[in-house]
């Protein structure tokens, strides 16, 4: 499969709407111009955002009161000691690790995983250091954005992997060749991918992870998805990397596992080398989290409850996507996270099929293409699929689907 780097100007499905070498604007400022022009046909129905509206918790709001008083000092970069400690022992034991993780080296707090995801490609490009050519950052396509964003900042070059069904909607490593890898500085990979929702194996991670020690660059793992799953409970990439965990950090986050998403708070775990040189970069630069929102923290992460009705109210909904969408639109239930990578170039293709879900049936959908980049071969990974969010109660999801049925079949 063709690998590429960005290309010298837009190209591709949506690429009307893409500005500047990368396609750099948000796909969500790119679906907001193309649906000026029409109004919503039906009371609108928004899955265009990953943005989870489930009940925020019961225990967050008792928490924040008996802590109020520490937002009147300022956080230390790394994490209070019983949110660290609290990560740890979690991580340590949903995913079986190797060994336990160690709270004082291995655990730093974030302001939600989006800027650890960010800052961690500034990191990885001062920690790896010189490469043979230009440095690269490898990235899945279609992606989440602050990657791109973060290969940018490190002043890499990004390098595009096409996840497709072909693939099984994760990066080929086949793909990757001696020249690209020896100069990679660090590869994302999310487990399970937002959009398609796939699982990578441990034999995967285990692959991936020898790329990494053998090539040395540092392995960035998404896996904030982790906890929504309706099968087989996904893995994570440090249970394949061995007791030191080297050139391997994993991200997570409250957001999608506790309904969270506007708390912001989240850690990365991992190889403390890196970890070390990450708080460095961070304890000047990133953003802060209050202590008062590591104290909910600690309490998410030491009660599964509410994570396990989270996960029975998604199941619901795709049960319904089962029975709703049946084998149309190439629909297959994902083993994990909470979106619907859908089919749709037998239908206009997927510019076309979001404005029409919009302008006739009032459902908000994101073309895939704006998810993605053109290859080199200017084919992208994610034209001709649409992404919905399976994030709103079962009944407006229903709606939804039915809309989007009887729209485009």
């Amino acid at each position: 499969m063709a690998l590429t780097a960005p290309p010298s100007a837009a190209q591709g499905a949506g690429s009307r709407t893409s500005a500047g070498p990368d396609g750099e604007r948000s796909p969500f400022a790119r679906l907001t111009e193309l649906l000026a022009p029409y109004q919503p046909g039906q009371p609108l129905i928004t899955l265009s955002l990953g943005e989870p509206q489930h009940p925020v918790p019961d225990f967050v709001g008792p928490v924040l009161a008996k802590h109020t008083a520490d937002f009147g000092r300022y956080p230390i970069a790394k994490g209070i000691e019983p949110f660290r400690r609290t990560a740890a022992t979690w991580m340590s034991t949903r995913f079986n690790l190797p060994r336990a993780l160690d709270p004082e080296t291995e655990i730093l707090v974030l302001n939600g995983s989006r800027e650890g995801l960010f800052f961690a490609a500034i990191t990885a490009a001062r920690f790896v250091g010189p490469r043979k050519g230009t440095p690269a950052i490898l990235l899945p396509n279609p992606f989440y954005p602050a990657y791109g964003a973060g290969a940018r900042a490190a002043g890499c070059e990004s390098i595009f992997m096409p996840t497709t069904v072909a693939n099984g909607f994760l990066p080929d490593l086949d793909a990757l060749d001696e020249v690209t890898l020896s100069r990679t500085v660090a590869m994302y990979i999310a487990s399970p991918a937002n959009p398609q929702g796939a699982v990578a194996t441990p034999a995967y991670f285990k692959k991936l992870h020898d790329l990494a020690l053998r090539y040395g660059f540092i392995v960035l793992s998404d896996e904030c998805y982790s906890e929504i799953y309706t099968q087989a409970a996904p893995g994570s990439m440090l249970a394949s990397a061995g007791p030191d965990y080297t050139n391997v950090v994993a991200f997570q986050s409250l957001s999608k596992r506790s309904n969270l998403p506007g708390m912001r708070v989240g850690f990365v775990a991992g190889d403390k080398r890196f970890l070390s040189a990450f708080h460095e970069l961070r304890n000047v630069a990133a953003p802060q989290v209050p202590v008062p929102l590591q104290q909910v923290a600690v309490a998410a992460y030491s009660d599964e409850a509410h994570v396990e009705e989270n996960r029975r109210l998604y199941r619901l909904k795709f049960d319904l996507a089962d029975q709703i969408l049946g084998n149309r639109f190439g629909y297959k239930r994902p083993a994990g996270g909470f979106c619907l990578w859908l089919d749709v170039s037998a239908y206009g293709g997927d510019e076309e099929a979001t404005v029409r879900l919009y302008r006739d049936g009032g459902v908000r959908v994101v073309p895939g293409s704006y998810l993605a980049r053109p290859q080199a071969d200017d084919s992208n990974p994610g034209a001709g699929y649409i992404r919905l969010a399976m994030v709103q109660d079962s009944e407006t999801t229903a709606e939804a689907l039915h809309r989007l049925v009887k729209i485009l079949n």
